[in-house]
């Protein structure tokens, strides 16, 4: 399942009108140029002049430095996105052409590069001139009314449903981002201050705005990307009344925290609505580290508001950090054991990180036995990363159990419907096909083990 990479859509938006052509490209739908060879033809017959490559995450750092060194130098190279905005020397050392690295978020900011605005006055930017690198003053965060939403007419790709790499047809994923920030301050967040240390205060779009968006959108199953979604639950509730009034029939997925479960009337509406799936943060079920996140609330409220939560006919997802500074394996392993009796439908545990700016810094630096790698992974001389990996391991098959994988599949169908009669019956047709690839995916990883195994032995 994957969804559109909203952020370079917006960027993307907001160029529209400044150059002659734009080009969007999710490298992981573009099988045809999928390779660093066809890529770079691509830019070279294409005519192309400029290139901006979006850098979010850790994943394949090393291969996206690869390929821009390969781009010709004639072409102008912007690199942005997360990661981008945190490694901003490291990435002008590994890649000698890139021209611009922009720092935080680059829809105003791209306009004045297209603009020729003279880069000494882009507010924002990292640049390289005569071989030396200037970092100009960062750049306010925009206001929401002045940031246009994507245009879905620039993307190549449709956003479909598969499994295994099987494509059901029919399913379509999209997403809206209604509003950007949170106005909670949860001390292990990674996204409530960016890599500048500066702190997105939370600004909402229109109700008019976020109907008109979802009106146009093709797909029938939306992602608000919001942080939290329900942080005004009556302009949430507004966006509900209008989507039951205009009869808009799509299935939606959001992101909340628990204090939803405060307001009976509005879950009753998100379900009128079509509202499916809510993730929800949930992060430990010990008071102590909830405390030391400053998550807001303790184990006794998250239980009592999954009491309320399980009343209503929406599949919840919840997340987990594991590897909290001080936390025991004995307390770690506890996470799959509270999911199940809350009654979380899947979940996802995720190790504690300490970002460049985190207010968690600090506590990981004075606790003995705690190390920060350069990549921000926490880790101690108690629980190694392998350790950690191996007790994630133990959570996650201590809550998916067989019969946990059947309830699961109950709970889509026949509770909360998010799969339609007809997508049930493709599902049916497909199951065969779906079986025959495990079984054939997990053989090759046998025999790669295997492989492995006689060369080991062999070596030794």
């Amino acid at each position: 399942m994957l969804f559109p990479p909203l952020g370079l859509e917006y960027v993307a938006t907001s160029a529209k009108g400044l150059v002659d052509k734009i080009t969007l490209l999710d490298m992981r739908y573009e099988k045809e140029i999928c390779s660093v060879d066809k890529l770079l033809s691509f830019i070279t017959s294409g005519g192309i002049d400029i290139v901006c490559i979006a850098i979010g995450w850790d994943r394949q750092f090393e291969e996206i430095c690869q390929l821009i060194n390969r781009i010709p130098k004639d072409v102008t190279i912007v690199v942005g996105g997360y990661k981008a905005t945190e490694r901003v020397e490291e990435l002008f050392t590994l890649c000698p052409n890139i021209n611009i690295i922009v720092r935080g978020e680059g829809e105003e900011t791209i306009q004045e590069i297209f603009k020729a605005v003279l880069l000494k006055d882009i507010l924002g930017i990292s640049y390289r001139e005569n071989g030396i690198v200037f970092n100009n003053k960062n750049r306010p965060l925009p206001g929401i009314e002045n940031i246009k939403f994507p245009d879905n007419s620039l993307r190549r790709n449709e956003y479909s449903f598969s499994l295994n790499g099987i494509k059901m047809p029919g399913i379509t994923f999209d997403s809206i981002l209604s509003s950007r920030g949170c106005p909670f301050n949860c001390k292990f967040c990674t996204f409530s201050l960016n890599p500048l240390g500066q702190k997105r205060n939370y600004v909402s779009r229109s109700v008019e705005s976020v109907i008109r968006e979802i009106e146009g959108l093709k797909a029938n199953v939306i992602l608000f990307n919001d942080d939290n979604f329900f942080s005004e639950p009556k302009r949430a509730e507004a966006i509900c009344d209008e989507i039951i009034k205009r009869k808009i029939k799509k299935r939606f997925i959001a992101q909340a925290r628990i204090d939803i479960a405060k307001y009976p009337e509005l879950l009753s509406k998100m379900v009128k609505a079509g509202f499916k799936t809510l993730l929800i943060g949930v992060e430990s079920p010990h008071d102590w580290i909830l405390k030391q996140l400053d998550k807001g609330f303790n184990q006794e409220t998250i239980r009592k508001a999954f009491s309320v939560l399980r009343k209503y006919p929406i599949f919840y997802h919840c997340y987990f950090i594991y590897g909290n500074i001080g936390e025991t394996e004995e307390e770690m392993l506890y996470i799959g054991k509270f999911a199940r009796e809350i009654g979380a439908d899947t979940i996802t545990c995720t190790k504690l990180r300490i970002e460049k700016f985190s207010p968690l810094r600090e506590l990981a630096e004075k606790t003995p036995g705690y190390h920060i790698t350069d990549k921000g992974e926490l880790y101690s001389d108690t629980y190694s990363h392998s350790d950690l990996k191996r007790i994630v391991r133990k959570i996650k098959f201590s809550f998916f159990t067989p019969s946990k994988f059947i309830q699961i599949l109950w709970k889509n169908i026949f509770v909360v419907k998010f799969f339609s009669f007809k997508e049930i019956l493709m599902l049916l047709l497909i199951a065969p096909r779906l079986v025959l690839s495990v079984l054939v995916r997990e053989n090759e990883r046998g025999r790669l083990k295997d492989s492995l195994k006689r060369t080991f032995l062999k070596n030794t």
